[in-house]
């Protein structure tokens, strides 16, 4: 509702009678404006309220520039005034509806061409005025959430007949950046690169701040060449101008409008508290991973044990299964951290460490399985002095009572076997 009374209506001229004026302990000042049929409630808050010429009366006529609103305690429409003067000083308020009437037949304003912010920039462009608060306020937020990323700051005025002029020339500057190899074409721009840029990096968003004023002194973000050039921007811009309650054109032409410079500067910089979140995040989810195929891997080994019986085929085949899953365990887990390599250095060592331990886990497993099996060899049995007896069909024989006297048996020893006849049995 309040983006459509942005994109709609606001910012809005109002011409109409004072009634219930009423100035607070906090500064802000609260009213209603009507006519012969309707009225609305407005409330002027402090630091416009600060600038007014005079005090309004009940039954004053008043010409009002501002915002429409929702209340949100009461659900009600209001409106936020910026700047309230008597009826007949609106000349430069009418120019400001005009202008925007008529960019907004043009397609300008339109919503659906909104752009979304880059979630991670490779740089930011910033046109502002050398030295001012909005500049030491968006280069202090910057560097603070993203150190590593190019800032670059091409100046212009802000204010004054030239200032337009000077914006225009700031942003064509960054537009250049956009592209890969290209440079600033104002040396004293490229001069002003924050310290932690590197030569011609590439722009992918840019800020368009200054701090507050009166309509006078913002007069120069509503000139209509200057709007036109910020709607062609090649990549998305933030308007962060005045306070919250300020508004101009090029708020509505830009992609995103902040309420104040260092809100502007917060939406394009992600804190690294919250990357480094991810990243955690993203190593307990590879470390986990890792654990579950180690552990299916030792699984289908039990699983495989179980099946063999013949114990020196088992080994060599768990040999080499357990080499082929350490093979390809090592070099899964090596591409995984070379494509992460820049965000998730800090996982190398317990990527490497995991593998180790699930590796040695798996030998320890075969090496147990392996002497088990190995205490079940038939021939470890013989070479302790017993024999295997077999009948002539291959039999084997258990029992005395399976023998009889003068019966062929064959006696298979550790090495070799011998040929014997039953001469009695007990």
């Amino acid at each position: 509702m309040a983006h459509s009374l942005d994109s709609e209506f606001n910012p809005v001229s109002v011409r109409g009678e004072v009634t219930g004026f009423v100035r607070a302990a906090s500064g802000h000042c609260y009213f209603a404006l009507k006519d012969e049929t309707a009225q609305i409630r407005c409330a002027m808050f402090r630091r416009a309220a600060l600038s007014m010429e005079f005090s309004p009366s009940d039954g004053e006529l008043v010409e009002v520039l501002g915002q429409l609103g929702i209340y949100d305690a009461r659900g009600d429409l209001q409106l936020v005034v910026e700047n309230i003067k008597r009826a007949g000083v609106g000349a430069l308020f009418e120019q400001f509806l005009n202008i925007k009437a008529r960019l907004q037949a043009q397609g300008l304003f339109d919503i659906a061409k909104k752009r979304v912010l880059p979630t991670m920039p490779r740089g930011i462009g910033v046109v502002t005025s050398l030295g001012s608060a909005a500049m030491h306020d968006v280069m202090t937020t910057l560097s603070r959430r993203l150190p590593h990323v190019a800032v670059v700051l091409s100046p212009a005025s802000v204010q004054g007949n030239q200032a337009p002029a000077e914006m225009i020339r700031a942003l064509s500057n960054l537009y250049r950046l956009t592209q890969a190899g290209q440079s600033l074409e104002d040396d004293h721009a490229s001069s002003m690169r924050s310290d932690n840029s590197r030569q011609n990096p590439i722009i992918d968003v840019i800020l368009l701040v200054r701090g507050g004023g009166s309509l006078e002194d913002l007069w120069a973000f509503n000139d209509e060449q200057l709007v036109r050039v910020l709607a062609q921007s090649p990549v998305p811009t933030v308007c962060g101008v005045g306070h919250e309650t300020d508004f101009t054109l090029v708020d509505l032409a830009s992609d995103v409008r902040a309420p104040t410079p260092t809100a502007a500067a917060e939406l394009v910089a992600q804190s690294r508290d919250v990357w480094q979140d991810t990243l955690q995040r993203l190593a307990r989810s590879l470390h986990e991973s890792l654990y579950r195929l180690l552990d299916r891997r030792a699984q289908r080994l039990d699983m495989t044990v179980s099946r063999l019986a013949r114990p020196s085929a088992l080994v060599g085949r768990l040999q080499m299964r357990i080499a082929s899953s350490a093979q390809r365990l090592h070099h899964a887990g090596s591409t995984l951290v070379h494509r992460h390599q820049r965000d998730l250095q800090v996982l190398q060592p317990r990527v490497r460490q995991a593998m180790e331990q699930g590796l040695t886990y798996g030998n320890d497993r075969l090496g147990r399985a392996a002497l088990r099996l190995g205490l079940l060899d038939p021939t470890l049995v013989l070479q302790r002095g017993y024999a295997w007896l077999t009948t002539s069909d291959g039999k084997a024989v258990t029992n005395a009572a399976q023998t009889r006297v003068g019966q062929r048996l064959h006696a298979t020893l550790a090495h070799g076997g011998v040929d014997l006849t039953v001469s009695g049995k007990k």
